[in-house]
């Protein structure tokens, strides 16, 4: 149904179009907004990406002290009474 729907020639013709209908500054316009939008998306992703890289390094306990087995507790509370 939409095979070959965005072949070379087909794009020029939709871009004719929309250069006719919107002007050659209106066109500048949205370009710029576009690139903007998909600069600032890209910023923000980056900025979550490194965000759970931080969080992920601060959360991970390097040299943690060995703590008792809750068995081995047990069974010194018990030899104490």
């Amino acid at each position: 149904m939409f095979e070959g729907l965005f072949q070379p020639l087909h794009l020029l013709v939709i871009l004719i179009v929309v250069l006719i209908i919107f002007g050659p500054g209106k066109m500048q316009e949205m370009g710029s907004a576009i690139g903007k939008t998909i600069r600032g998306f890209k910023k923000a992703m980056s900025d979550i990406d490194i965000n759970l890289k931080d969080n992920s390094t601060q959360n991970k306990p390097e040299n943690t002290p060995k703590t008792e087995d809750h068995n081995q507790s047990i069974t010194k509370g018990d030899q104490t009474k």
